[in-house]
């Protein structure tokens, strides 16, 4: 079977990630793969390139994807086509019926876009909803990477739960990092192992990493290093907060990285400090490396991958003392390495493009 995914770009979002992850596992079981792209550009760009055809629609807006990709349907005929994220979510089986090729179309959504576009006013809201409950009526199956997405996009479309499926994230075993890239992490780390706490994500507001500046003061332990690894608009405001705290010592800002794996396995816990979230891919990322958890319980994800602490400690959203708290207890206590590799592997790319295929009805 031939399966396209359509896409902005592959930037270094988590969405993309995903994306690859899923695709490479299509490939695993004998299926082909196209990326099919509003601008071929991104971080991930190359990696697929080398694995898997990319089609490059070459539009600079959304709203004029819908002719392209039209006439991309028509002439590639795709037995499948997947879409991520709105409006993609929305123009992929609209231009699926304007095509007259008759394919599945499932889409996506990786966000709680209640909460993504709250603040974007009265108009574009009746536009989201108006446009997702159209996207719905017209998609073979509909679906969200965690329930709580899930929730989120059915009341918008006011479609039923029912017909909205959870598909989780793919999300490979993390192998050994090599000896180079172990060390280029360690070179990073300005304290021994032991008190070592890393986020992982782009530096934007609903990451809420001035929350976790906020609670690594509060430990008010000179050993312990908090290791940021992102890059985006916040780093400025988020460096002058650390000196504001009086913990710029402690504090490095190490940038993107496209393969954090070696940074989890130098790292003694990760902290996901979001206001809310899709699913958590760092968090499972994290886990297929034995490292501890402390995060949120933002909606949604964390509490589902964690299965509401089972695996990881979880504080209430925006609570400084109490994700404080968490982290030294996390530190002092670690749980079992080898019990939340075991819980990483129930999101193991496999088990998530065998999900993938049922829904499109390709299995």
């Amino acid at each position: 079977m031939r399966i396209s995914i359509l896409l902005p770009n592959l930037n270094g979002g988590g969405a993309e990630r995903v994306a690859l992850d899923l695709a490479d596992a299509f490939a695993e079981l004998g299926h082909s793969v196209e990326f099919v792209l509003l601008r071929a550009e991104g971080v991930f760009l190359e990696h697929a390139k080398e694995r898997h055809k990319v089609v490059n629609l070459n539009v600079s807006r959304i709203r004029s994807a819908i002719v392209p990709l039209i006439s991309y349907i028509r002439k590639n005929r795709p037995d499948g086509l997947i879409a991520a994220m709105w409006p993609l979510t929305f123009i992929a089986p609209v231009a699926m019926k304007l095509s007259f090729h008759r394919s599945p179309v499932l889409t996506v959504e990786h966000s709680i876009l209640s909460n993504q576009y709250a603040n974007w006013g009265h108009l574009h809201h009746f536009a989201l909803r108006l446009s997702m409950a159209l996207g719905f009526r017209l998609a073979n199956a509909r679906a969200g990477v965690s329930a709580g997405v899930v929730e989120d996009v059915a009341k918008l479309a006011a479609y039923p739960v029912s017909g909205v499926q959870t598909l989780y994230n793919p999300i490979p075993t993390p192998s050994t990092a090599s000896l180079e890239a172990l060390r280029n992490a360690e070179s990073y780390w300005i304290r021994p192992k032991g008190h070592r706490i890393i986020i992982v994500g782009n530096l934007k507001t609903v990451k809420n990493h001035a929350l976790l500046l906020s609670a690594f003061a509060e430990l008010n332990d000179p050993s312990a290093c908090l290791l940021i690894l992102g890059q985006g608009y916040l780093e400025t405001d988020l460096r002058l907060r650390a000196d504001q705290l009086h913990i710029s010592a402690q504090v490095v800002f190490a940038g993107f990285h496209a393969d954090p794996t070696a940074f989890y396995q130098t790292a003694d816990l990760l902290v996901l400090s979001s206001d809310y979230e899709g699913f958590g891919n760092v968090i499972v990322e994290a886990l297929g490396c034995g490292l501890p958890i402390v995060s949120t319980d933002c909606p949604s994800g964390p509490s589902e991958i964690l299965e509401n602490g089972h695996y990881g400690r979880l504080t209430p959203v925006g609570d400084a003392n109490a994700l404080a708290r968490a982290m030294q207890e996390a530190l002092s206590s670690p749980f079992d390495s080898e019990v939340l590799k075991r819980r990483a592997a129930d999101f193991s790319p496999e088990r998530a493009a065998r999900a993938y295929l049922k829904a499109l009805r390709l299995a």
